[in-house]
């Protein structure tokens, strides 16, 4: 058997045309033959640069040969041999048409090997300014920053999972300038509206119990759906998270892993949540906490609880456009608005860590803060007096303190 040449060994010629090509062992083939990527310059001092580069790219690499098939073709095979054996249904579902109708039209046809960070680059920016499939009355051809975003998140692990699998040697998605994600205010029921929510709830004996255990508890909507009684300690009054539940694409449901490692978790339920699952627990047969009221094997479908959602707050004569997530924002906001520390409220939500939830809810922050700032101005005040606080305007005759 012939020796194997290591990655990274090159070699330059001057072509018949008059330019330069240069070549270096990035791998090889199963059969032991060296795998060549190629480079052409116009002259031999351009393409020696060009062939350093190279060779810095592929230090220590060694590729297989499937660094030979496109990107259509890595796609395919990612999204049924790696992406389905950890992702939902519905994600997957999603996946299929980034790749698709988005990504393949514009990088289908090119090498794995040869992509680079500036051909996807190019991708988004075309995407942002024309890739919406059909035309917006409102936004015409623009594709949505959020859209944008998540094919990046595809694209980022598909290309990972390439580089792991010795199909390319670095991941062309990092490190590049992606849309500025849109932040709008989320929108949650206010105190007035809260009640008066409330008070519709009240006459609903079926969605009551349901919706006043959202609204104490902050669960995502497939959490709060497939809540089983084995979930439920009624002595210590807790609720342990363990599962999610998702409409499969064929009809019917099926649970799940929650949606972050920290989204399993244990919570402490307010007493009155806790003896209103006590009391049901007495009269709720099956294994669902909140199950199908027509078909009590299975559970609340996560749809018709959106649907219920808005047809009571109709009823209360809220007629903002308010999501089920809306209820989570809800709890959250009262929360923190009532004192409860951010690193509570993370592990109660299942966040990744504290520093998401204060981002999530900056808005609420920011009026803890305005609060803060008038306890601390009215004890300087009693301690100075009204016109010797410490960041007394200059105009009134303060300085400026340096830090």
């Amino acid at each position: 058997m012939a020796k194997r040449r290591p990655s990274g060994d090159g070699m330059v010629r001057k072509r018949e045309d008059g330019r330069w090509e240069g070549r270096i062992v990035v791998g090889h083939k199963e059969g032991g033959d060296p795998i060549f990527q190629y480079v052409l310059a116009p002259t031999q001092k351009a393409l020696l640069a060009k062939l350093h580069q190279n060779i810095e790219i592929f230090r220590d690499v060694e590729l297989c040969g499937d660094s030979r098939m496109t990107l259509a073709q890595w796609l395919g095979r990612w999204l049924d041999e790696y992406a389905a054996l950890r992702l939902r249904e519905s994600t997957m579902s999603g996946y299929r048409v980034y790749a698709e109708q988005y990504i393949k039209p514009h990088l289908g046809d090119k090498k794995m090997n040869s992509i680079t960070p500036a051909d996807i680059q190019r991708m988004y920016t075309k995407l942002k300014k024309e890739g919406r499939v059909r035309e917006h009355p409102k936004y015409g051809r623009a594709l949505s920053v959020g859209t944008v975003r998540r094919i990046h998140t595809m694209l980022h692990r598909a290309m990972a999972d390439a580089v792991r699998a010795h199909i390319i040697p670095r991941n062309p998605t990092e490190g590049l300038t992606l849309p500025r994600a849109d932040s709008p205010a989320k929108r949650v029921l206010t105190d007035r509206e809260l009640n008066k929510f409330m008070e519709v709830i009240k006459a609903d004996p079926i969605w009551h119990d349901f919706f006043y255990t959202e609204l104490t508890t902050g669960l995502r909507r497939g959490e709060i759906c497939g809540l089983q009684w084995q979930d439920f300690e009624a002595g210590a009054g807790t609720l342990q998270i363990n599962r999610t539940l998702h409409r499969k694409a064929n009809g019917g449901f099926e649970t799940g892993e929650t949606k972050t490692g920290r989204g399993k978790r244990k919570i402490l339920l307010p007493d009155s949540t806790a003896n209103l699952l006590r009391e049901r627990q007495k009269t709720i047969l099956g294994k669902w906490i909140f199950p199908n009221p027509f078909k009590p094997e299975q559970p609340i479908s996560p749809d018709a609880a959106y649907r219920r959602l808005k047809a009571l707050l109709c009823e209360a004569g809220i007629m903002a456009n308010i999501p089920f997530h809306g209820l989570r924002h809800t709890f959250a906001t009262h929360a923190l608005a009532s004192g409860v520390d951010a690193k509570t409220l993370s592990g109660i939500l299942g966040h990744t860590d504290a520093a998401f939830t204060l981002n999530t809810y900056t808005h609420v922050t920011g009026d803890m803060q305005r609060q803060a700032s008038a306890i601390v101005g009215g004890f300087m005040e009693d301690i100075f007096g009204k016109e010797l606080k410490p960041w007394q305007n200059a105009e009134n005759g303060g300085t400026e303190a340096s830090t």
